[in-house]
């Protein structure tokens, strides 16, 4: 058996000496207050052993991470059409471009980027009667966590940037 434990341990220590650690989000002003430094890592395995190193009790705001769980959700509703309405090819631009649009006939490349994102966000707010609970209950299913939840807080912070991340 691979001792999970030893492996994020392993990973903890390697990512808490890494000097390059990315950008703080700072054009979001609740985000901005964000320590670079903290790093968790949790795991649970298929037998719901849990696994964690580093700060993995802090919480923290998904952000573009919640494109890969809209993408499960409508997979789960509709299956291979999704593919009808995005396509799954690299886009080589920043997750935020929405300029190809146009050019490629309103097909985003891909769902990880935003504006195969919204193409997806649509799909789920077509097929769900109550979106926004509907998709938190979905999280907090797969998560097996009932403590997960919406940060009003952080919501309001990306209001007051308007559309400054497009």
């Amino acid at each position: 058996m691979i001792d999970y434990q030893s492996v994020l341990n392993a990973i903890n220590e390697t990512a808490s000496k890494e000097k390059e650690r990315g950008k703080i989000a700072d054009y979001i002003p609740e985000l901005a207050k964000v320590d670079v430094n903290n790093f968790g890592i949790h795991l649970i395995d298929n037998h719901q052993n849990n696994f964690s190193a580093g700060d993995s009790n802090e919480l923290f705001s998904i952000q573009s991470i919640s494109k890969v769980l809209t993408l499960s959700m409508a997979l789960g509703l509709i299956g291979e059409n999704v593919w009808k309405r995005v396509d799954v090819e690299p886009s080589g631009d920043p997750f935020n471009h929405l300029s190809l649009l146009e050019l490629e006939n309103g097909i985003p490349r891909n769902p990880l980027i935003n504006p195969g994102a919204i193409v997806i966000a649509d799909i789920l707010v077509s097929q769900l009667k109550n979106p926004k609970e509907d998709f938190l209950s979905f999280v907090r299913q797969i998560a097996n966590d009932d403590t997960i939840d919406y940060n009003e807080t952080v919501a309001l912070s990306e209001k007051k940037t308007g559309f400054r991340n497009f």
